[in-house]
């Protein structure tokens, strides 16, 4: 998949999680809103570490264009997010 598909994806499940944490916050604090709004939080918080990921290898692409376009031999290389 694409890294900008990726990061579409990324940000539908942030979008999600935060709903689903206004939510939760309306609700009376009970041990099972608690947990909701626990499963709601890891999921935003892994939606954010998978946009800034995908967000840096997408400026690493550009930079390799960039690179390429002026002729630079030797660009240092990085992890390919692959998937």
């Amino acid at each position: 998949m694409a890294v900008p598909k990726h990061l579409e994806d990324a940000a539908a499940r942030l979008k999600d999680a935060q709903a689903r944490i206004q939510r939760v916050r309306a609700k009376p604090a009970t041990l099972e809103s608690q947990q909701e709004w626990l499963a709601a939080l890891t999921d935003a918080s892994q939606a954010l570490l998978e946009i800034q990921e995908y967000n840096n290898e997408s400026v690493h692409e550009k930079l390799h264009e960039l690179a390429a376009r002026a002729g630079v031999r030797r660009f240092p290389g990085g992890r390919s997010k692959k998937g």
